[in-house]
């Protein structure tokens, strides 16, 4: 029995204006919630909730679902319910400055320690000098100064008044200190030429007193450093002394304040004893730069009092719950933070002010958002954010410091503990690669939150999505949507989702459609969106991405790619793809043809020859092959081989949708029977023969009804679909215009036989009990056709046994013209 075209009701779902009760979307109640998305809610409310470590959650799906929307909706929820998270700051560790101190306080309280820190900077800039400027300070300081003078000057006098009783006299000079021979009044020194006039023995006498005296000289030389050292120790005792006096009442009002934080309190106390031998840097004195050690220079000021200031990392004053970041660069240093360095006298330094938080610092305690695609492109980034998640702890380090590429000096920051829920946003193919990959990730993200592109669509459905259209269009402060421009949009997003009962849940498309017809409304100077103005907004939106589509047209309608729309052919026929260029797809017919001839079964897929074809395009050639075998070589070899190819193809080809034509087309040239060219054909087939569905089904019959109408349209023109393609079809109004007058047709094929049947008015034929097919019929001219191949090689090979030679070439019976284009 013939297939029967199908009727306009069957081509497109229409949605029911009446059926939506409201007139337009203001009387509408905004929907609250997420629509269409239970699975992935359900699991974004488990993984939200679940506290212990690894359920962070991965969601999946195309863009434009709401995902991110979703994951918003939740963390915001979930975060206003829990506590702010602890402050943390850094503070230099005076035992071991190479590794910062990370302190950790309750919330808002870093921002207070901070400003305490610097304002006990500010007071003991006054206080300090102050007290070592007092009259107490300074007279202690004299008779210190003052005792060290006198011990030293009175050693040395008494040492002058025992020479002198001896005649010799300690003399002072610019060089130091001399000993000289007395006149006997003892008044005057012994001049050098009265010296050499005096006997060898005085002289030797007065030689013997002077080195004696020397060597008493020397000791009281060698002792002066010891009462200078003793000097300084008194010193150094009183400016502690009196540092400890000037600080003792600001730190006794800040250990009271802290008391109930150990770490701080205890870090205080380090504070105030390093001020005891520190003072000097409160002084304004000029004092050698020293970082980790190093000496690079001098300094004076506020810049040495940096090791007593408070670097706060993570300040939660202002929050009122968990911190919910979204990070939309994730760098490595962006995620575990970086320590700047700054330029002084042509060295690169640094210290803990200059440790910078990254996104996990921010969001410890609460939540973090990624989008995978971007972490993964970023380098080291991914490494470093499963190292922090599964040490639980933060540790900020450069790049070169991770990866062992630099030795010279750094910082050591202590880490600190994390505790986040990290969520990723990303495809589908991103998170089964990673599961397939990356064996610590299943362990770090045991949350897959899948948000599906399509949701049901019955009539509550589309109240619902009216709903959720209201509150769109009321959220982004479009006008009001009429019933009808609300039926377009719901009819858009069933074709969007390439089924009459589903709706496409992407969100992100269907408000730029919103916001298109809305600014369509307005150029018309309308209070309302009307139907016109959405399917305007369609029309534009395929009209801005027809470059292409317009070009291959052209190149269709002026024969510089041939397809034809009418007559017979033996074969050709008309092939339908689909071609994805940015969010607007469209399909184009695509000539192909087959030639046969007798041989060993071996079927060309000219396409996979030149590495041309996909690999699933080669998987349905191979399913084909398996069909014929089946079909025709039960009791015979099949004795033929044939060549496929999509004639003017130079992009290449995927996909087993042209299965079932590619198989046309082979018994077509097998048996001589030539094709329609007014129809084009779509559909893979199973070894079986039975047409299975196939993907781009309303743009390859569109692409095909587009050409044929500016050809003139006939009445005979038409597209063969797989019946399991039919609950697919949201086909344009004028494609379903054209068919409600008789001018086009679309044909269900469920079967190879209905099919070939359609395209040559000839039937498929039964096989009987012996397995021979009517020779009037397709499939029994196809075995007549392949017994001749096997016959005339079995002559071949018989008279190459006994004679030798080349046979004249066999051509198969052609029944019709097959002349491209000519009239049946």
């Amino acid at each position: 029995m013939p297939v029967a075209p199908l009727p306009p009701d069957q081509l497109r779902r229409p949605c029911n204006p009446r059926a939506l009760d409201f007139k337009t979307t203001a009387d509408l109640d905004p929907l609250e919630g997420v629509l269409g998305q239970g699975r992935a809610v359900a699991a974004v409310r488990f993984g939200v909730g679940m506290p212990h470590p690894g359920y962070n959650i991965f969601a999946l799906g195309p863009p434009g679902t709401g995902k991110r929307s979703v994951i918003r909706h939740f963390l915001s929820e979930r975060a206003q319910g829990r506590p702010a998270p602890s402050d943390w700051v850094y503070v230099h560790r005076f035992d071991d400055p190479h590794r910062p101190q990370a302190l950790r306080l309750p919330p808002g309280k870093g921002r207070g320690l901070r400003q305490d820190m610097d304002d006990l900077i500010a007071t003991l800039k006054v206080v300090i000098p102050a007290s070592f400027e007092s009259e107490e300070y300074q007279t202690r300081r004299a008779a210190i100064d003052e005792e060290y003078k006198e011990r030293q000057d009175h050693a040395f006098r008494e040492l002058g008044d025992r020479a002198k009783t001896e005649g010799i006299a300690l003399l002072r000079t610019p060089t130091g200190f001399a000993f000289a021979p007395l006149k006997e009044s003892g008044d005057e020194v012994l001049p050098p030429d009265e010296f050499a006039k005096l006997g060898d023995k005085t002289q030797k006498q007065i030689e013997a007193k002077v080195s004696r005296f020397h060597d008493e000289l020397a000791g009281i030389i060698r002792q002066v450093p010891q009462w200078k050292r003793e000097a300084q120790e008194q010193v150094e005792a009183l400016d502690r002394e009196t540092t400890q006096a000037a600080v003792r009442h600001p730190f006794e009002d800040l250990l009271a304040r802290y008391g109930a934080q150990p770490e701080v309190t205890a870090y205080l106390k380090a504070v105030e004893e390093d001020l005891l031998d520190h003072a000097d840097l409160f002084k304004g004195d000029e004092k050698p730069v020293s970082v980790m050690g190093i000496t690079l220079g001098r300094k004076g000021g506020d810049e040495g009092l940096s090791r007593y200031r408070v670097n706060l990392l993570v300040d939660h004053d202002d929050e009122p719950g968990a911190p919910v970041v979204e990070e939309d660069n994730p760098t490595y240093a962006n995620l575990v933070g970086r320590i700047e360095h700054q330029a002084q006298m042509g060295a690169l330094l640094t210290d803990f002010t200059l440790i910078k938080p990254g996104a996990l610092h921010r969001a410890n305690g609460g939540y973090l958002v990624l989008d995978a695609r971007k972490i993964l492109t970023q380098p080291f980034a991914w490494e470093g954010l499963k190292r922090a998640l599964t040490a639980r702890e933060i540790r900020t380090e450069s790049l070169g410091q991770a990866l062992s590429l630099i030795s010279t000096v750094s910082l050591e920051p202590e880490p600190i503990p994390l505790d986040v829920k990290v969520v990723l946003l990303g495809e589908r193919f991103i998170y089964y690669l990673l599961a397939e990959l990356d064996p610590e990730f299943a362990e770090l993200f045991k949350i897959e939150a899948d948000f599906d592109e399509r949701m049901g669509r019955d009539p509550e459905d589309e109240t619902l999505f009216a709903r959720l259209l209201a509150g769109l269009a009321r959220r982004e402060g479009l006008r009001p949507f009429h019933n009808k421009a609300v039926a377009a949009v719901i009819e858009q997003a069933a074709r969007w989702a390439g089924d009459q009962d589903k709706l496409s849940t992407r969100f992100g498309q269907i408000l730029d459609l919103l916001r298109e017809a809305d600014f369509l409304a307005g150029e018309e100077g309308g209070k309302t969106v009307k139907e016109g103005h959405v399917v305007a907004a369609i029309q534009a939106r395929r009209e801005r991405a027809g470059r292409i589509r317009e070009r291959l047209l052209e190149a269709t309608e002026n024969g510089v790619l041939r397809i034809e729309t009418d007559g017979v052919a033996v074969g050709q026929i008309n092939g339908l793809a689909v071609t994805q260029l940015g969010d607007e797809p469209f399909g184009h017919p695509s000539r192909i043809s087959a030639r046969v001839w007798q041989g060993k079964g071996e079927l060309i897929d000219i396409e996979r020859q030149v590495k041309m074809g996909g690999a699933i395009h080669s998987k349905g050639v191979l399913i084909l092959a398996g069909y014929l075998g089946g079909q025709y070589a039960q009791r015979q070899p099949l004795s033929l081989s044939a060549s496929l190819v999509f004639e003017q193809n130079y992009g290449g080809v995927d996909g087993d949708s042209a299965s079932s034509t590619e198989l046309y087309v082979l018994l077509s040239a097998l048996t001589g029977l030539a094709l329609r060219q007014d129809l084009a054909v779509t559909g893979s087939i199973d070894q079986h023969g039975r047409v299975q569905a196939i993907g781009g089904a309303n743009e390859k019959i569109e692409g095909f009804f587009a050409l044929c109408q500016r050809r003139g349209l006939t009445g005979k023109q038409g597209v063969l679909i797989p019946a399991s393609n039919v609950r697919h079809l949201m086909l344009r109004a004028d494609v379903v215009k054209a068919v409600a007058k008789g001018r086009f047709h679309i044909y269900p094929i469920e079967t190879v036989g209905q099919g070939i049947e359609l395209l040559t008015g000839v039937a498929a034929g039964a096989a009987d009990d012996e397995g021979r097919y009517p020779e009037d019929t397709v499939h029994g001219k196809a075995q007549a056709a392949l017994a001749r191949f096997l016959a005339q090689a079995r002559a071949q090979s018989r008279g190459h046994k006994e004679e030798g030679g080349n046979p004249a070439p066999i051509v198969p019976p052609v029944e019709g013209d097959d002349t491209q284009g000519s009239k049946s």
